[in-house]
């Protein structure tokens, strides 16, 4: 994981391309594809970029321009939020600016009350922090990302920023390294490249090969680790959580400053998110680490030599 405030994914779209000649073959689309509604989609991502405009909001035009429409058109699109209380603005007319709009706030609420998930992580999370001092997360799976859905930060002044809903990367991150390593070898291969690869430190894989390494490691010991890989000086640790059919379903992580932590500091706290993680997957019915040690193939889907299997 890591700082985990840094990364924003949000869908761009492009105009409509109303004057494509009629000879021209129309392209295969998807079933994931053809039945997105691109309206809601944009007025969804509208509300990802107020949330990372954070407190100072964002104007029309700045707006428009992320989204790629004409500011009319998001115009329209912001009086339509406001009115349903998903946006708000203040300001006069030259000095307008949006903001989420507290409508969000009851929404959250209702999801955080309907997922069971949630409810029984939330209390893990808050002991983890109180006894490690680290920055607690729970994050669930969205194609090759790791979406962060519940958060304990950790007491003083260092806040890692990371919005409830935000995207991180798989393949640099201790969440997202953990959702990967219960997955087989070529299928985790698959959603890192699909996200990209791309280097957010000097010391982040990049290399898909070096990628399954670490992943057969952190399976093996059942956590894995983000040393300064997503953010310089942030190192994250993290563990999978499964339910009763076995299935992962969500992972934790702990972040904390880097500073001069030995090797051995962050294997200590990576067996304390292992165990976090346990205590949810028991609660949710699930097999703890070392009953899937016994009897789950191991993450490369070699026969068991020693027992290891997926974190």
């Amino acid at each position: 994981m890591s700082r985990h405030g840094r990364l924003f994914c949000y869908t761009e779209h492009f105009p409509d391309e109303r004057n494509r000649r009629l000879t021209e073959p129309a392209p295969l689309v998807p079933d994931a594809q053809r039945y997105r509604l691109h309206g809601v989609e944009r007025a969804l991502d509208t509300l990802e970029l107020l949330a990372a405009a954070g407190p100072g909001g964002m104007t029309l035009t700045e707006l428009a321009d992320r989204i790629s429409v004409s500011k009319s058109s998001a115009f329209a699109l912001l009086q339509t939020l406001i009115a349903r209380g998903f946006a708000a603005d203040s300001g006069t007319r030259l000095t307008r600016r949006y903001r989420l709009g507290l409508a969000l706030a009851k929404l959250g609420d209702a999801a955080e009350v309907q997922s069971p998930l949630i409810s029984l992580a939330m209390p893990v999370l808050q002991s983890v922090t109180d006894a490690t001092g680290l920055t607690t997360r729970l994050v669930v799976p969205d194609g090759p990302y790791a979406v962060v859905t519940a958060r304990v930060d950790a007491p003083g002044s260092v806040r890692f920023a990371s919005y409830l809903g935000q995207r991180e990367y798989p393949h640099c991150t201790s969440a997202g390294k953990a959702l990967l390593a219960t997955l087989p070898p070529e299928q985790a291969r698959a959603l890192a490249l699909e996200s990209g690869l791309p280097a957010r430190t000097g010391r982040t894989i990049t290399d898909p090969d070096d990628l399954l390494r670490d992943l057969e490691l952190s399976a093996a010991r059942g956590y894995t680790i983000d040393d300064e890989e997503d953010s310089e000086g942030v190192f994250c640790v993290g563990a999978a959580i499964f339910d009763r059919n076995g299935e992962r379903v969500a992972a934790i992580s702990g972040t904390g400053l880097k500073l001069n932590r030995p090797t051995w500091r962050m294997d200590e706290l990576g067996l304390t998110i292992r165990q976090a993680a346990d205590q949810i997957t028991v609660a949710l019915g699930g097999p703890p680490f070392a009953e899937r040690q016994l009897t789950a193939p191991p993450f490369a889907g070699r026969p068991p030599a020693t027992g290891s299997d997926h974190g």
